[in-house]
């Protein structure tokens, strides 16, 4: 199987595998990456997997540490915050913008993916998904560069933080009824009102996720 050999010795094979394993806990935060035991683990050489170590240091997804070693960040409380107010003020700024540039069309297409947010709700990895399709679409129609540039910059970040924010039913519901008010706004070219909207259900999510790591009921 030649195509599977390459795909396997590729060093964006192996950084999108270890991304995977951080993003979803896999890799537990304070864990350390022996290179020799994961070189092993994905069937790689040790040079793919120090370009995807490389890189994922330069993302601040792995910490290089004075040591030579490298380990997965812990999960922090003050990250949380300071990623979730960048991200929130970019959101703000997107939803502004994009009630001045939406169509009919993208109005139309926000709508659909709100329905199904709707018939989601009730099924965390899938709400999620569907949240996140609507930012996006928000993000696209707002025709920012810069601030999509920095969103996402921070939203690797967020990705290891993001299953704390909708895993209880209230806050999946509240997000849904948050995210019928942004679409409602930016339909009806209200930027101050989605500026608002979507800044509060952003530090609504930050919230959600402090709460969730702290074990402190909602």
């Amino acid at each position: 199987m030649p195509g599977a050999t390459t795909r396997n010795t590729g060093a964006d094979f192996v950084y999108d595998e270890l991304k995977r394993q951080i993003i979803s806990l896999e890799l537990k935060p304070g864990e350390r990456v022996y290179e020799p035991k994961m070189a092993s683990a994905l069937q790689v050489s040790r040079t793919p997997l120090r370009e995807a170590i490389r890189r994922l240091v330069s993302e601040s997804l792995l910490e290089q540490q004075p040591t030579g070693g490298v380990v997965v960040p812990a999960l922090d409380e003050a990250a949380i915050s300071e990623l979730y107010e960048v991200r929130a003020a970019m959101e703000s700024l997107m939803a502004r913008n994009a009630c001045l540039k939406a169509t009919p069309a993208d109005i139309e297409a926000l709508e659909g993916i709100l329905e199904r947010n709707a018939a989601m709700v009730g099924f965390a990895d899938e709400a999620m998904k569907q949240g996140m399709s609507l930012h996006g679409r928000i993000a696209e129609i707002a025709g920012n560069s810069w601030a999509r540039r920095f969103h996402d910059q921070v939203s690797n970040q967020m990705e290891r933080y993001r299953h704390f924010t909708n895993s209880t039913q209230e806050r999946r519901d509240q997000a849904l009824a948050q995210h019928r008010t942004l679409v409602a706004a930016v339909a009806a070219g209200n930027p101050d009102q989605a500026a608002r909207t979507a800044f509060e259900h952003v530090m609504g999510a930050r919230d959600a996720a402090v709460r969730a790591m702290s074990g402190t009921p909602a």
